[in-house]
């Protein structure tokens, strides 16, 4: 009988129900502050008594943890109500295959989203804030109990989706990084970063503390901490002393062009931050857009350290040493975020 009913039910219609089982749901989760403390100092005990010294609220911690934990907890039943669930952390995200039919759920916050989203093949990706009291979140709109509706109208295609613009460095060796918000050419120390920089017909050697790539989402992190320290040289009085020149007064108007520069931008900017001019070296070319016929090239000068990263994380970096070449542009492809 029971061979029958499967038989029989594998003829039927798929029901909306079966539909949903037929999407694999992919759900990020990260370390809390408390279990990195725990790892660092093996065990609960001795973490409290390092956070106490400092002054600190131990209290606070165990709390976000718990929250997170519970938060983590109930988006996996929920998922595996409506399809398969695949939880998987932070730390394997680069390695980790994603299916084109995946749907991808991260319980933020913000950072990893954006580092989730770089190893995406426009997958949808919903972003879920696990603690709204604590996380302001832009990119996480949704609380745990709206993945009841939203994985739903994500499979049956009844939800909107935002494009993102990913930024993309490959190396003359066949390497290559994403970048979400932003991409960082330099050193690994504080010591100034030796480069030669070719963006449309100019080409220059540079020693500085590095070039940052910036995509739309990123305007309003990195880059705009960059802009707003330029802005505030430009426009102060000792600047005004020093300079009489109304075209050097001109970095607000461009911070505001800045504010409509849109997660879906068909552009990069890039930004060398304190060029060094000597007799060696040049800093006419510290400020540009990419866009697709018009790539930012890099090559190293650099005999150590010399490191590309992207989105904040450091650990995950390309070697960028004395005749490495890199050429920055649009990436080939565009995040999906679900809004």
């Amino acid at each position: 009988m029971r061979r029958l009913a499967t038989e029989k039910s594998a003829s039927m219609p798929a029901t909306e129900e079966h539909r949903l089982t037929e999407h694999k749901l992919i759900l990020i989760k990260r370390r809390t502050r408390l279990e990195e403390l725990i790892v660092r100092y093996n065990t609960v005990q001795q973490a409290q008594f390092y956070i106490e010294r400092l002054g600190a609220d131990f209290n606070d911690y165990i709390a976000e943890d718990a929250c997170y934990r519970e938060s983590v907890k109930q988006a996996q039943q929920i998922l595996g109500s409506l399809g398969r669930v695949h939880t998987i952390d932070r730390e394997h995200v680069p390695n980790f295959i994603f299916g084109k039919q995946d749907i991808i759920i991260v319980v933020g916050q913000d950072g990893l989203v954006a580092n989730t989203l770089k190893y995406l093949s426009e997958q949808p990706l919903i972003g879920v804030n696990p603690d709204p009291m604590r996380w302001d979140g832009v990119l996480l709109p949704f609380t745990v109990e709206d993945l009841r509706f939203i994985i739903p109208d994500v499979m049956r295609r009844r939800r909107s989706l935002k494009e993102v613009t990913i930024a993309k460095v490959e190396l003359n060796d066949g390497q290559y990084l994403y970048g979400v918000n932003d991409l960082f050419i330099g050193r690994k120390t504080h010591v100034s970063a030796r480069y030669e920089v070719q963006f449309g017909s100019a080409v220059e050697r540079q020693s500085s503390s590095g070039v940052i790539v910036s995509t739309g989402m990123g305007s309003t992190g990195w880059f705009k901490s960059v802009l707003a320290g330029a802005t505030g040289i430009v426009n102060s009085e000792a600047w005004q002393h020093m300079n009489t020149n109304d075209e050097l007064t001109t970095t607000d108007r461009g911070q505001q062009r800045m504010e409509h520069f849109g997660w879906d931008a068909p552009y990069l900017y890039f930004t060398v931050r304190e060029p060094f001019p000597s007799r060696t070296t040049a800093a006419n070319v510290v400020f540009g857009q990419i866009h697709a016929n018009q790539p930012l090239r890099m090559v190293s000068q650099m005999p150590e350290d010399g490191v590309i990263f992207s989105d904040g994380v450091e650990q995950d970096f390309l070697e960028f040493n004395s005749g490495v070449e890199a050429t920055i542009n649009l990436a080939d492809k565009r995040g999906q975020l679900v809004v």
